[in-house]
């Protein structure tokens, strides 16, 4: 009697949070793939379903929880085996997790994620679920490299961790307590993963850190983000350079002319800000001031031309008083981002912001929030309204409700900003993941529309 052959193991994976945890979640699947595991699109069905979670505020952790709790739901309806968390929650609330979410399998730190794998074929020769467990290294180890992933972007772009942890402890920030410290990859690692990335067809690589300007102090005692990119713009087959998460405490002449004398690099600079009152700065140890934060914009607005100016702020700082909200609005009335996010600040366990005095009542920081994204809306129309009879490369996203071509220039990065419609022409001829050039015909505070004004074919 000929034997049946037995099926290998399905895994579902769902990412939240940020860019620097899709990375996780690339690898984690590459790493499933190398090992037989058969990767579902969906939970349902699946033989193991792992949440890749996020903890960096309040509400990240309600969805990460919610997420969990549904997948659980999943597993009592007997339409997945196993339910295993990783990421950032387990690795800064192991015992709390273990403890509330006793149908959870599994759970994994961020620094043990290597050996999900072989955990879940442990799990997976069991007869019956096993009670939860952990695996977690609470000490942060070298940066490891980023290869071998199975991406979950679109093929045309990815994002390359440069670093991991960060140095800054800013009041607010759980980061350092969750990733580590700051710890950069040496360059050649970073080369060799663009490399393999741009081999699977990416065209444009979005660099992303923790805080990417600081890159390359740790290992070499220096700031060497400006040597990186070169090399990096070397690379046969890149189209665009972009770099996220820059502090304004570390720029130096040298980071600030890349923007000048590299073509690949886009004119996009992501420069979060947090406040703009100095006593408020002072309070989240952000080490710099309002007067060095305008004179650094004003320096950028004057030797890149077109740069393109993205920000976030936090409303709701312990202490922040009626007269400090104000000066934050005044100062994003003069600088005007092109791009702004607002957060309302989160308390967190553990950070010196979350034992300040004078908390904020949750009522005053949804009114500061809707009032700075009131503001921004009128300035970033204006601004995408400067663009209106100019033409600009962009790059085929997918495709709307009405069957228009959504794309981006280098002025929008991906998942954070809005898009360009491009409203007529041949469309069927782009194919996502091409470059064209289209001009700008009308601009609203988040999308622009646009025409074609050629068809492209890609790369």
């Amino acid at each position: 009697m000929k034997r049946k052959r037995r099926r290998n193991p399905s895994v579902a994976l769902i990412s939240l949070g940020c860019a620097k945890n899709l990375v996780d979640s690339e690898k984690l699947l590459g790493a499933l793939g190398q090992e037989g595991f058969i990767i579902s699109a969906e939970p349902e069905g699946a033989d193991f379903v792992v949440v890749n979670t996020c903890a960096f505020i309040d509400a990240a952790r309600s969805e990460s929880l919610a997420v969990i709790q549904e997948m659980l739901h999943l597993k009592k309806e007997r339409q997945v085996k196993h339910v295993v968390v990783t990421g950032c929650m387990p690795q800064r609330y192991r015992e709390q997790l273990l403890r509330d979410l006793p149908g959870v399998d599994a759970i994994a730190g961020i620094f043990s994620q290597e050996k999900l794998p072989a955990l879940l074929k442990e799990l997976a020769g069991q007869k019956e679920a096993a009670q939860s467990f952990s695996t977690t290294y609470l000490t942060p180890p070298l940066v490891a490299p980023d290869t071998a992933r199975l991406r979950l972007t679109p093929r045309h772009y990815a994002y390359v961790r440069i670093s991991e942890g960060c140095d800054n402890r800013c009041s607010y920030c759980t980061i350092p307590d969750i990733r580590g410290p700051l710890r950069s990859k040496p360059i050649e690692a970073v080369i060799t993963e663009a490399r393999e990335l741009v081999s699977d067809g990416a065209r444009e690589l979005v660099l992303i850190g923790q805080d990417t300007t600081s890159y390359g102090k740790d290992i070499y005692d220096d700031y060497r983000l400006p040597e990186l990119v070169r090399r990096l713009a070397e690379i046969d087959g890149i189209r665009w350079l972009r770099i996220l998460y820059t502090h304004p405490a570390h720029y130096t002449d040298e980071f600030i002319a890349l923007f000048r004398e590299i073509p690949k690099l886009c004119r996009y600079i992501d420069l979060p800000v947090q406040h703009a009152c100095d006593r408020i700065l002072a309070a989240m140890k952000r080490r710099v001031t309002r007067a060095e934060m305008e004179a650094l914009i004003e320096r950028l607005r004057r030797e890149v031309p077109d740069v393109t100016l993205r920000t976030s702020v936090i409303v709701g700082f312990p202490g922040e008083t009626d007269a400090d909200f104000a000066e934050l609005l005044d100062f994003l009335r003069k600088v005007r981002f092109d791009r702004l996010g607002a957060f309302k600040y989160s308390r967190e366990e553990g950070t010196p912001a979350g034992e300040m005095p004078d908390q904020i009542p949750d009522a005053v920081k949804n009114e500061r929030s809707d009032e700075v994204m009131r503001l921004q809306q009128d300035i970033s129309q204006e601004a995408n309204a400067e663009f209106v009879g100019r033409e600009l490369e962009v790059v085929m996203e997918g495709v709307t409700e009405e069957e228009h071509a959504a794309a981006r220039s280098y002025r929008e990065a991906p998942d954070v900003d809005g898009f360009i419609i491009v409203k007529e022409g041949k469309r069927k001829r782009i194919q996502i993941g091409d470059f064209f050039k289209v001009r700008i015909t009308d601009a609203g505070p988040y999308d622009c529309v646009a025409v074609p004004v050629d068809a492209g074919n890609g790369p």
